[in-house]
C-alpha cells in the first residue's frame, strides 16, 4: 500500500519539479540581475546607467549549474546510507536501492560537468582549470563512473553488492570535500555562494532555491520510477527461475 501511494504521487513531484525549474529559470532570466565582470573598454549608457564593467548574460548558467550539483550530492548520500545498510542486513533491495540511487547521482553529476563546463568557458576564456573545487569534482565523477564498471565487471551477486556499496560510500566521503573545498582552501574562482552576510540578493536567491527545489522533485522522481522498474524486473527473474524449475 505504501509503495502504491509513492507511485501515486510520481506525475505530481514530476509535474511540480518540471513547474518549479521552469519558474527558477523564467525569473532567472527576467528578475534576477546580471552580474558585472571584467572592465569594459569604455563606459556604456544602460537603463539611465553608466556601466563601467561587461554585464555577464553567461551568469545565467549558474541557476541550472549549482542545483544540480546540490542533488547530485543529495543522491550519493542516499548511495552511502543505503550502502551501509546493505553491508549491515545483507538484504538485496538495498543494493538495488544504491545502484538506482547512484545512477540519479551520476545523471546530475553530468549535468553539473557539462554546466560547469560552459561557465568556465565563458567565465573564465578556458575549458579546464585543476581548481580546487573541480579537481575534487572530477575524482567524485571517476569514482561514480568506477562504481558501474565494477558491477559489470564481478559476476557473484554477493561480491558484486558488497564491492559496489564499499566503494558508494567512498564516493560520497568526496562530496563533502568537494562542497566545502571552497571554504577551506579559496582559489578566488568558486564563490562562497551562502554565507552569513547574504552573498545573493532576493531576486537572485528567489530562482535558485525554485530551480533547487525543482530539481530535487525530478530527482526524487527518477529514483522512485527506477527502482520500481527494477523491483518488477527482479520478480519477474524470480518468477521465470521458479517456472523453469
Amino acid at each position: 500500500m505504501r509503495g502504491l501511494r509513492a507511485d501515486i504521487v510520481l506525475p505530481v513531484l514530476l509535474i511540480v519539479g518540471t513547474l518549479l525549474t521552469a519558474l527558477g529559470f523564467v525569473l532567472a532570466f527576467t528578475t534576477a540581475p546580471l552580474v558585472y565582470g571584467a572592465e569594459a573598454s569604455e563606459p556604456a549608457l544602460i537603463n539611465g546607467q553608466w556601466v563601467t564593467n561587461r554585464l555577464l548574460l553567461s551568469q545565467k548558467i549558474f541557476y541550472f549549474h549549482m542545483p544540480v550539483a546540490v542533488v547530485s550530492f543529495a543522491a550519493l548520500t542516499f548511495t552511502a546510507i543505503f550502502g551501509v545498510l546493505f553491508l549491515v542486513r545483507r538484504d538485496r533491495i538495498w543494493d538495488t536501492r544504491g545502484r538506482v540511487a547512484t545512477e540519479v547521482a551520476l545523471v546530475f553529476i553530468m549535468m553539473t560537468m557539462v554546466s560547469g563546463e560552459l561557465w568556465e568557458r565563458f567565465e573564465w576564456g578556458v575549458w579546464w582549470t585543476w581548481e580546487p573545487r573541480l579537481t575534487t569534482y572530477f575524482i567524485l565523477t571517476l569514482l561514480v563512473i568506477g562504481y558501474f564498471i565494477l558491477r559489470t565487471a564481478i559476476d557473484d551477486p554477493e561480491r558484486r553488492a558488497v564491492y559496489a556499496s564499499a566503494l558508494g560510500i567512498l564516493a560520497f566521503i568526496d562530496a563533502p570535500i568537494s562542497l566545502m573545498i571552497t571554504r577551506l582552501v579559496p582559489s578566488g574562482v568558486h564563490p562562497v555562494i551562502f554565507r552569513t552576510d547574504s552573498g545573493l540578493s532576493p531576486d537572485m536567491l528567489i530562482p535558485l532555491l525554485l530551480s533547487l527545489a525543482g530539481f530535487i522533485c525530478i530527482a526524487l522522481a527518477l529514483y522512485r520510477l527506477r527502482v520500481r522498474e527494477q523491483l518488477l524486473r527482479e520478480r519477474l527473474d524470480v518468477l521465470q527461475e521458479m517456472l523453469e524449475d
